[in-house]
């Protein structure tokens, strides 16, 4: 067995194994490697082709990749599997919310993962993906006459933590090591060496619409360093969409009504096939026997942009939104990166120049390959045998805990650079707590109700102590693939626990747009919820304290000073239970002024103890 070197100080890989960069695709897939004379990336070819459909055949576990899988798109439709890359860590109500029409079966997994039955048999969209990577690995080892192991794989930016997970662990079962997950709008970026020239900085929009997938990203590139400003997108929008408005035009027309699934296999080929045809004409004409008749199916380009415009304008919000949290206008971006096959419609190509002005539209390189390219280059940086760039990726929504009150409490802001690691230090709010359940959030909002659960884990056997004396100390770890690690130890005893965040199934693309858009229309109702809520949580604890201190202090407090500060005590909860803010902040401070001379009183007996040598409880 071939043995490679890994330096564990850099990471890097030693320079005489041949790493690979491979563009996992919802289309198409396509795998890169770094020419030896001229150090240019180019792309692998299989037949004469760089592109292998990312499309499965599987019958009598017997299993087909490619355009082999395509031929039976017709004939076998329930046992052809294309666009697994939309299904990756997502549930069966992910998919159903998305309203994705698919000719194979899918499964609900008792709300987990999302399954695909084949012949009986139950497949998981990351070993689906993984037939694909090894056909793609198999196909690198057989031109390069080499063992391929170590590879970078690229994802859209706006994947999230279970996407990304489960598009590692798809890498695992092909038997890859998967040195690092990449951003494709980053890979695209290295594809046109827009970090080669050190003396000149550049800010980049990279413009990503893919088959199944949008991306937008606005990079700042300096002195061979690429730092991502800012994301956006939808996993959920590319060129299978624009197939499927023209399916959905065509059926309108016609009345196509219960066609078989061989019928509605062979008029989503067709509406692909016109796409690209009036990529280079004006119009398509083409007769398809549909329903026992022949129908005259055709569409003119005029239709064709009628029909995309509403999904081209979806990008076009994504790509505003993403200037204003890089705090930048149109006119600031210097160049464009146009990456996905979907960009070669000149509609598409029209908009986006619109939208940017000036900035100089970058799509010489095929676009179908870009990211494949800038894979390849990415793993030529990680074997080690360059070292002229860097790449710094962001987090697109925000992490954190949830705290007393129902609060979320944000350690890694969104749109914050990756790999990183933040600190916080907590304690307890109950006198002998031994255990405390941790649970994390993503999301913008300020209560953890509004957020998506990552996951949870307790902390246990913290040795018993007051409340507020336990020092516990959070620590959130976004490593370079944007996977989070959370580890938490109390610092008195040593006590301590660590888990990665692995969700059971990933967030739906409509609630990652609207939990950024929600962030920002209910900003101002956020803050008076959270107000209320750490009111509540600082009311509550000094009621807390309070009913504490009384028994503690018994024998310093006559039956008059003990009813004086019940009775404020009441008032205080009344308030709490009512949910009124300012009469809690109010109650807060009447409470905490009428008892301030009882606690003076009982830390002049605890001083006077100490000075007679007595040990202060």
């Amino acid at each position: 067995m071939a043995k490679i070197s890994i330096n564990l100080t850099s990471g890097t890989v030693a320079k005489s194994s041949v790493v690979i960069g491979i563009d996992l695709g919802t289309t198409n897939s396509l795998i890169a490697s770094i020419e030896e004379t001229s150090r240019m990336p180019y792309c692998i070819t299989k037949d004469e082709a760089s592109i292998v459909p990312s499309v499965l055949h599987i019958s009598n576990d017997a299993i087909s990749i490619g355009q082999s899988a395509i031929n039976k798109m017709v004939d076998e439709p329930e046992n052809t599997i294309y666009s697994i890359k939309r299904l990756m860590g997502k549930s069966y109500q992910d998919v159903m919310k998305g309203n994705h029409k698919l000719n194979y079966e899918i499964v609900d997994n008792d709300d987990k993962l999302i399954q695909v039955r084949i012949e009986g048999r139950l497949y998981s969209p990351t070993e689906l993906s993984s037939y694909i990577l090894k056909e793609l690995k198999n196909i690198a080892e057989l031109k390069l006459n080499t063992q391929i192991s170590k590879v970078v794989i690229t994802v859209p930016a706006y994947f999230n933590d279970s996407q990304r997970q489960a598009t590692r662990d798809a890498g695992k079962l092909a038997g890859l090591d998967v040195l690092r997950i990449i951003n494709e709008p980053t890979a695209a970026s290295l594809a046109y060496g827009l970090g080669q020239d050190t003396e000149k900085p550049r800010t980049v929009a990279v413009y990503d619409l893919g088959g199944g997938t949008f991306d937008i990203s606005i990079l700042s590139i300096q002195d061979g360093i690429f730092e991502v400003l800012a994301t956006n997108g939808d996993t959920s929008l590319g060129g299978d969409d624009f197939d499927q408005q023209i399916v959905n035009f065509w059926q309108d027309l016609f009345n196509l009504e219960n066609l078989s699934k061989n019928e509605k296999q062979s008029l989503r080929l067709t509406a692909e096939n016109a796409k690209k045809i009036l990529g280079e004409s004006g119009e398509f004409h083409s007769v398809l026997l549909l329903g026992g008749k022949n129908i005259p199916l055709s569409l003119n380009i005029k239709q064709l942009n009628e029909l995309i415009n509403p999904l081209v304008c979806k990008t076009l919000i994504c790509s505003q939104n993403a200037l204003k949290d890089a705090e930048l206008r149109a006119e600031d971006i210097d160049e464009i990166v146009l990456v996905g096959g979907s960009t070669k419609t000149v509609f598409v190509k029209e908009k986006v120049s619109k939208l940017f002005m000036s900035a100089k539209v970058n799509n010489n390189i095929n676009p179908d390959e870009v990211v494949a390219l800038g894979a390849a280059i990415e793993a030529d940086i990680l074997a080690g045998n360059r070292t002229d760039m860097l790449l710094l990726d962001v987090t697109p929504l925000s992490l954190g805990i949830e705290t007393l009150g129902g609060m979320m409490d944000v350690l890694i802001p969104r749109n914050n650079k990756i790999p990183t690691k933040l600190r916080k230090e907590y304690t307890t709010s109950v006198d002998g707590q031994v255990n405390l359940a941790i649970n994390v959030y993503q999301g913008e909002r300020e209560m953890v109700a509004d957020n998506r659960k990552l996951g949870e884990f307790i902390l246990q056997n913290i040795p018993s102590m007051p409340a507020g004396m336990p020092k516990i100390e959070m620590t959130f770890m976004l490593n370079a693939d944007g996977i989070l690690q959370v580890s938490a130890e109390e610092k008195r005893s040593g006590v301590q626990q660590q888990v990665e965040m692995k969700p059971q199934y990933g967030i739906t693309d409509d609630e990652i747009k609207s939990m950024l858009k929600a962030s920002i229309d209910n900003a101002e109702s956020d803050m008076k919820t959270r107000s209320l809520a750490e009111a509540i949580a600082e009311g509550d604890q000094l009621i807390y304290a309070t009913d504490k201190f009384i028994n503690q202090n018994a024998h310093l407090l006559t039956s008059s000073d003990i009813d004086g500060i019940n009775k404020h005590v009441q008032i205080l909860r009344q308030a709490v239970n009512a949910k009124d803010r300012n009469l809690i902040v109010t109650s807060t401070e009447e409470l905490n002024n009428f008892s301030r001379q009882f606690a003076e009183k009982a830390m002049d007996e605890k001083i006077a103890k100490a000075l007679q040598g007595k040990k202060i409880d």
